[in-house]
């Protein structure tokens, strides 16, 4: 069944969240820059079927791939690493697992057999891992990351299943394990028993580590790395250390690279290996590093308080400011507690943008409607993002339309003028993870309007996720009274796009753009609004 892909296995010890998806991100990085091509896969440990129906306080964000998969938030992490393909076959839960392997049995695949973990859940596991080298011609490497830390209950039917795998693949497969290295500031020293008690736990399932990659604040001594060496079982070239970074987790990449773990990795696998240039990577840090100038935009949003919630909207921010020389300050407000006595709270006003992104549900509403409000009034640039774009319709219906009881569906199922609204094909959904805006849909731009300004181009492909479109049947009003369409979905009439007329820059979008920025290729709509925002900030409008 072997396919003639190599594979590598990143699992993680000591701690979670040590950054186990930006590394193996910047392993998939320094293998294209050899000119392989490379694919990622993420098997997260939950019996959730994906994340989609979990909250953003418990999982992060929801990355969405072109094919309309629910992925884990480090999907996010491998397409601003590299241009790997990502698609369904990219991330595995144990719950999707244990639910292939129960409808077999369900069906009579098994013939009777008693199911068990071994072989039939490892097989299956191994058959996603078999899928992913498969999913496109001539991929020359995949890197697998196990989610959770070695040791985890959770997690063993996968190690196990890796374990077999490396046995049925010899020569082909190589592990790379994520460990942190304490700084005990009483004793002043920095310490390894943790890393060596997590690679002892690793070895128990049946897996040795032939390269351990060390999270660590300072920088390791030579006498440690030659401790980890000795007893971990691993080459002292194989030690490696990942510093916390000074300016941007793109730095990641330039460290590894230069402790010629690209060199190393090709070596050991029997990959071909030529020195390869980071050089546009050095300049995304150079630039991040020297400023010429500052920039605040304020995220209005339910999950702020949530590092996570909104990670790829995040670095898509980054990197519009970065490539323009700009220091970005998010001005992170929580919308449910930015209204007073029927006003915004001060802390709201004075930023130079503002940004509205995705989300469901009703708290929060009235501070975004008020927020749309106050930028459309006083002629500050306005970044709608799905759940943003429908709060921008329903402001404008509301106060400039002056329609009686206009509002979302799912704000109010009861509301006289139903801006946006269910289709008629959506009604009778009831499976939580049955959105049908689910992924990439292409897009048809108005010619002349500030999205082609924009994109330089008319016909784009952006990723969704939301069942509740805008209400076709308020199009010529809004339009006669300046809000324009100026994006519908390809070869129909849902609105995919809506700008306000007289206005610098208020554009509400009902895809998800922050899915498809890069730090070498930022999103153009994100660049656009942060260009609008320097502009506004250099010449305002209206004083706030």
């Amino acid at each position: 069944m072997r396919n003639k892909s190599k594979f590598i296995f990143v699992t993680g010890g000591v701690c979670s969240s040590l950054g186990k998806g930006i590394t193996a991100g910047a392993v998939g990085l320094l293998f294209e820059r050899q000119g392989l091509k490379a694919a990622l896969l993420k098997l997260d440990p939950y019996l959730n079927v994906d994340p989609g129906t979990m909250s953003p306080y418990q999982h992060g964000e929801v990355y969405v791939t072109d094919d309309g998969a629910e992925t884990d938030l480090d999907l996010g992490h491998y397409y601003r690493f590299t241009h790997s393909p990502l698609s369904k076959v990219s991330s595995t839960s144990s719950g999707q697992v244990y639910d292939a392997v129960l409808r077999r049995e369900r069906r009579g695949d098994y013939l009777g057999k008693t199911v068990q973990v071994i072989p039939h859940i490892t097989d299956e596991i191994k058959r996603r891992i078999y899928a992913c080298g498969n999913q496109e011609e001539d991929i020359d490497v995949v890197v697998v990351e196990v989610g959770g830390t070695v040791g985890d209950i959770e997690s063993q039917p996968i190690l196990e299943a890796i374990r077999q795998f490396k046995n049925d693949n010899l020569g082909h497969c190589l592990n790379i394990h994520l460990t942190y290295l304490p700084y005990l500031g009483a004793a002043k020293e920095m310490k390894t028993k943790p890393t060596q008690h997590s690679v002892m736990l690793l070895r128990e399932t049946g897996i040795d580590p032939n390269m351990i990659v060390c999270r660590s604040e300072y920088e390791i001594p030579t006498e440690l790395r030659d401790k980890i060496s000795l007893f971990c079982n691993v080459d002292k070239d194989c030690v490696i250390e990942e510093l916390d970074v000074k300016t941007s987790v793109y730095e990641v990449p330039l460290q590894l690279k230069s402790q010629r773990v690209d060199e190393i990795l090709c070596k050991k696998l029997g990959l071909p290996f030529k020195p390869a240039s980071l050089k546009d990577w050095e300049d995304v840090v150079l630039l991040k590093g020297q400023p010429k100038d500052s920039l605040e935009i304020a995220i209005v949003g339910k999950y702020v308080e949530h590092g996570d919630a909104y990670k790829s909207l995040y670095e898509a921010l980054d990197h519009a400011a970065t490539a323009q020389g700009l220091r970005l300050k998010l001005r992170l407000l929580e919308s449910d507690k930015i209204v007073s006595k029927g006003k915004l709270i001060d802390e709201v006003y004075g930023a130079d943008g503002y940004l509205i992104p995705g989300g469901f549900g009703e708290r929060g509403w009235g501070g975004k409607i008020m927020t749309a409000k106050m930028a459309r009034e006083m002629q500050v640039p306005y970044f709608g993002i799905c759940l943003g774009m429908q709060v921008m319709c329903v402001e404008f219906a509301q106060n400039v339309l002056h329609l009686e009881n206009a509002n979302s569906y799912e704000i109010d199922p009861d509301c006289q003028n139903p801006i946006i609204a269910f289709m008629e094909n959506q009604k009778e959904i009831t499976n939580m993870g049955g959105t049908m805006r689910l992924g990439a849909f292409e897009c048809e731009i108005k010619k002349g309007s500030k999205a082609h300004q924009a994109y330089g181009k008319l016909n784009i492909s952006e990723r969704h996720r939301h069942r509740l479109e805008f209400n076709s049947v308020y199009r010529e009003a809004i339009e006669e009274s300046g809000l324009q369409v100026t994006g519908t979905l390809k070869g129909g009439d849902l609105c995919e796009i809506t700008e306000l007329k007289d206005h610098p820059w208020m554009i509400g979008v009902q895809f998800h753009p922050e899915f498809k920025s890069r730090p070498t290729e930022p999103h153009p709509l994100f660049s656009a609004f942060i260009e609008a925002a320097l502009k506004q900030k250099r010449s305002p409008l209206v004083k706030a």
